[in-house]
């Protein structure tokens, strides 16, 4: 797949604005060697629904094909047997890199079963010179920490501890916003909420408390607010570098309301992943380069 052939999958006559300008980004990824779903610890994972961890696989090559054939890095984490949730590579932590200092808050998981991929992710990081910082307070990484502009957006209500929020904003050094997820099938903030660039997201409202989705509006008056259907396929678990958006492709409204707002989404399949409750940015941690 070319980048050609990545642009040509965005909707035809889109919006495009010279403004939306695409940047080179960063992403570490675990390939689905070990998925499963051997355990619910959220409303889309189902013991009794049979996975094909090959099919899987096959999605999960594709969105790692797409991301570089935009201009992308990717690197790899070694999968790990007896974690099968380790695809889900944004939860590892946050990652920060300005050039000069490499700095990683590594994951604290709410549950026991996802432990171990804290230790994995930390060595890995650790080992390409990123300095480990900890939180006292569960923290799941980039699905409750996302980045836009200067500031984190940073959510709480089922997974991370709101009280880690203070935490991770004087480890990182940056302004961070609190932010209530109110419904247990948008049990992360990246289910709920993708950051498009610098100063535009897109959310679903039912997910958020009422002040946090005021918060939204008042902060990101140019927000795309999507609708129940696009949410309910995890349309919001997306990942953008400032022009294309890569999105579920089941997504279909969010993908022309990306269009009509001067983005390219780009759609990719991996219906098999969103078993376990993930779909694009849960598969994808960013390496952020930002001053910490």
């Amino acid at each position: 797949m070319t980048i050609t052939d990545v642009v040509k999958m965005a909707t035809p006559n889109s919006g495009w604005r010279p403004d939306r300008v695409a940047r080179p980004r960063h992403y570490v990824m675990t390939r689905p060697t070990h998925f499963a779903v051997e355990y619910a610890i959220n409303p889309w994972m189902d013991t009794s629904t049979p996975v094909d961890t090959a099919l899987a696989v096959r999605q999960w090559e594709h969105l790692v094909r797409t991301y570089r054939s935009l201009g992308h890095t990717v690197e790899l984490v070694d999968p790990i047997p007896g974690l099968p949730d380790m695809v889900y590579a944004a939860n590892g932590g946050l990652v920060l890199d300005d050039g000069f200092e490499k700095v990683a808050i590594i994951a604290r998981f709410a549950y026991p079963q996802r432990a171990g991929e804290s230790v994995a992710y930390a060595g890995w990081m650790m080992d390409h010179g990123y300095c480990p910082l900890y939180t006292e307070h569960t923290n799941e990484g980039q699905g409750d920490l996302l980045i836009v502009g200067s500031k984190i957006l940073a959510g709480y209500g089922f997974r991370t501890d709101r009280q880690s929020h203070d935490e991770v904003a004087k480890l990182s050094g940056l302004p961070l916003v609190s932010l209530q997820l109110v419904n247990p099938r948008f049990y992360h903030l990246d289910t709920a909420l993708a950051v498009l660039d610098d100063e535009t997201i897109a959310f679903y409202p039912p997910a958020f408390g009422a002040t946090s989705v005021a918060l939204l509006r008042k902060m990101f008056p140019g927000a795309i607010e999507v609708s129940d259907a696009d949410a309910h396929v995890l349309g919001l678990n997306a990942v953008s570098d400032g022009l294309n958006v890569v999105h579920p492709a089941a997504a279909t409204g969010f993908a022309a309301q990306l269009a009509d707002a001067g983005f390219r989404p780009v759609g990719v399949d991996l219906s098999e992943l969103l078993k376990g409750g993930g779909s694009v940015k849960c598969c994808t941690l960013e390496v952020y380069p930002t001053s910490c």
